[in-house]
């Protein structure tokens, strides 16, 4: 099996994910995935397609991640190794989609308007 191809965005963060067969090693920005995310947590959440498919041990998974913060280029790995594997199985989809880990979640930043200090916040209103 070559190697397959996805890409999983969240926020500002995007991951291009490359899936091979092989012992479960993932790897991202040429680091391990237990050196780039140190909290379990979102080692939890770049695996959790691969544990719904109990597949965790079959795939070897190279992840290039840019952009955004930790939580959400863990999810965007989450979104690309999840792509990935429909790309390999496409039966897989139905437990993937249910999951959650299809949806390429849209919520980003709002954009700054201009004569105020953010996107929603206003400056103090001064009556006189």
């Amino acid at each position: 099996m070559e190697a397959v191809n996805a890409i999983g965005r969240r926020k500002a963060a995007v991951a291009r994910v490359f899936v091979t067969e092989g012992t479960g090693k993932i790897v991202i920005n040429k680091r391990d995935l237990e050196n780039y995310f140190p909290s379990s947590i979102l080692q939890f959440i770049v695996k959790q397609p691969l544990n719904t498919l109990n597949v965790p041990d079959k795939y070897d998974i190279r992840i290039n991640l840019g952009g955004g913060g930790y939580k959400g280029q863990s999810e965007a790995a989450r979104l690309g190794i999840a792509r990935a594997l429909v790309k390999i199985n496409p039966n897989d989809k139905s437990a993937l989609r249910a999951a959650g880990f299809m949806t390429r979640d849209p919520r980003v930043v709002e954009r700054k308007k201009p004569g105020q200090p953010k996107a929603r916040k206003r400056f103090q209103f001064s009556k006189r």
